[in-house]
């Protein structure tokens, strides 16, 4: 198989002059933006913390998406990937 046939890419796409496809590998999440912000709230908002029942989890989650949908700016960065602009301007 190859890399193109796993990606799913026929060679029939038609797309325009100034967009340039970044295919990225399967089994790379570190490479997924969506992947790191939703590791943002486990890794500094939810770390280091015991839960006294399955609610008071919910809770806490809940309150630290919030505070990371509060933040857009936070959110951008860390979704922005300069290696996947390719001589576009940030």
């Amino acid at each position: 198989m190859s890399p193109s046939t796993a990606f799913g890419i026929d060679g029939k796409l038609d797309a325009p002059d100034n967009v340039t496809p970044i295919f990225l590998p399967s089994q790379a999440p570190e490479l997924n933006p969506v992947e790191n912000v939703s590791w943002y709230p486990r890794q500094n908002l939810l770390s280091n913390t015991v839960f006294e029942n399955y609610d008071a989890n919910v809770d806490a989650a809940c309150e630290a998406w919030g505070k990371l949908i509060d933040q857009t700016q936070r959110i951008t960065s860390i979704g922005t990937r300069n290696w996947a602009h390719l001589g576009q301007p940030l």
